[in-house]
């Protein structure tokens, strides 16, 4: 069974950093690549950021580029969003989400985590 739990959320100030961790289990299937996404009020969700577990590719939103990272350890089974120079945009509560690196859809969700950036 699969599970994708994610924690490090909160409220920060504008440009403030905050990391959120993505804590992954049962991920069996291989390879895999776990993304995160994020989803304002009143807003579509859109992606952020995701890293091939294996060969740790990764691949971000352009406007994100810069400063969001991810990263993973494999030690730990986690995934890591570091963001930095944060603004009230930025607001949302963050996903993290896993797929086959082979497929398109992203199949398994984590329960999010939320992030408030205030001015």
């Amino acid at each position: 069974q699969v599970q994708l739990v994610e924690s490090g959320g909160g409220l920060v100030q504008a440009g403030g950093s905050l990391r959120l961790s993505c804590a992954a289990s049962g991920l069996t299937f291989s390879p895999y690549r776990v993304g995160w996404f994020r989803q304002a009020p009143g807003k579509e969700r859109e992606f952020v950021a995701a890293i091939s577990w294996s060969a740790g590719s990764t691949y971000y939103a352009d406007a994100l580029k810069g400063r969001f990272t991810i990263s993973r350890d494999k030690a730990k089974n986690t995934v890591y969003l570091q963001m930095n120079s944060l603004k009230p945009e930025d607001t949302a509560d963050y996903y993290c989400a896993a797929r086959s690196d082979f497929g398109t859809q992203y199949d398994y969700w984590g329960q999010g985590t939320q992030v408030t950036v205030s001015s």
